[in-house]
């Protein structure tokens, strides 16, 4: 999608929308309109988002790994984190248990 081609369905825009106007518009003619509104406007986004190179496939990709990856980790964390709130709660109710029940008498 380079700057030629944004070119080229520019121009083709605007002799349909010529061809319209001198003619009325029939539904093959807003169809073609739109379609090739929808490709100009389509590559222009790409442009300026600096996806309009061959290797923007690439780059897409690369990006949806490490957003995986990305997610991956969070997910692990929280897990983490749950897995050890709930360590922390059963040794704190077995603790409450042998003090309710005078385990520390034992040890003494």
């Amino acid at each position: 999608m380079s700057a030629a081609a944004g070119g080229a369905s520019a121009g083709v825009l605007a002799q349909l929308m010529a061809q319209a106007g001198e003619r009325g518009a029939d539904m093959a003619t807003l169809r073609a309109i739109a379609e090739e509104a929808g490709e100009l406007g389509a590559t222009r986004a790409l442009t300026r988002l600096g996806l309009a190179d061959a290797a923007a496939g690439a780059d897409v990709a690369e990006l949806r790994e490490l957003l995986k990856a990305w997610r991956d980790a969070k997910r692990s964390a929280w897990k983490a984190l749950i897995a050890w709130v709930a360590r922390m709660a059963c040794a704190l109710l077995l603790l409450g248990l042998a003090v309710k029940l005078g385990f520390g008498e034992w040890v003494k």
